[in-house]
């Protein structure tokens, strides 16, 4: 059917395919929506789902619901959503810490690392390639995180490694919100300047190691902002 809702959270997947058939024009402005139990055989979900979908909407000042009357089309396309706003700025918070400390974690990794350090960037960088391919999200934080915490490891400095790991939690939530803002998943598929920062260290190029590390972390908060 088309429309049909597989993916979970299922209200929120539910209000964005309302939001979607509303922008498409499919309800004009000020009309009335069909009813819950119409709706949620549609998009496959049950009617709780629908009401809590609605209440998303309505909240983003897209539907309107009025005692005894219905649910209305007040808006055919949604304010920006404040949440989704914060979670940007949180985001690009971490990011900036983590230019901060991985940058130059890199540039004394490059002079630094051991034979064992090398070791573990074949190994993290191995588990990292699976993990983006089909795991879920979680997964794939804990092997994205293992690689830059292998570099910070690689500088052998004990208070950058602290710092890191302190970090650490914030790093994770703003990764997994990152990735329910990005239904392609674009960050899985830069392996590619994972494994240019590991071949910079490997050279021992301090300032290579340096504006590769720079160059990611940049061009993720650019996609971000």
């Amino acid at each position: 059917m088309s429309g049909m809702i597989r993916r979970h959270p299922l209200a929120e997947q539910a209000a964005e395919e309302l939001l979607r058939r509303i922008g498409s024009g499919e309800w004009a402005l000020g009309q009335k929506l069909p009813g819950e139990t119409t709706l949620a055989a549609q998009l496959g979900v049950g009617r709780s789902t629908i009401r809590e979908a609605v209440r998303e909407l309505a909240g983003r000042r897209v539907l309107e619901s009025r005692q005894g009357a219905g649910v209305f089309v007040i808006a055919h396309q949604a304010s920006e959503d404040w949440d989704k706003v914060l979670r940007r700025a949180d985001i690009t918070d971490v990011l900036e810490g983590r230019l901060a400390i991985e940058t130059e974690a890199a540039r004394l990794a490059a002079s630094r690392r051991t034979p064992a350090d090398l070791k573990a960037f074949r190994y993290t960088l191995a588990d990292r390639k699976r993990a983006s391919e089909n795991s879920p999200d979680d997964w794939y934080v804990e092997a994205d995180l293992a690689f830059h915490r292998a570099v910070i490891t690689a500088a052998h400095n004990a208070v950058l490694t602290e710092l890191f790991d302190t970090f650490v939690p914030r790093i994770r939530r703003a990764m997994i919100d990152m990735l329910r803002m990005d239904e392609q998943h674009r960050h899985r598929h830069d392996q590619a300047a994972h494994v240019a920062i590991a071949d910079a260290i490997r050279d021992r190029d301090p300032d290579l190691a340096a504006a590769r590390s720079r160059g990611h972390l940049s061009a993720v908060r650019s996609s971000v902002s």
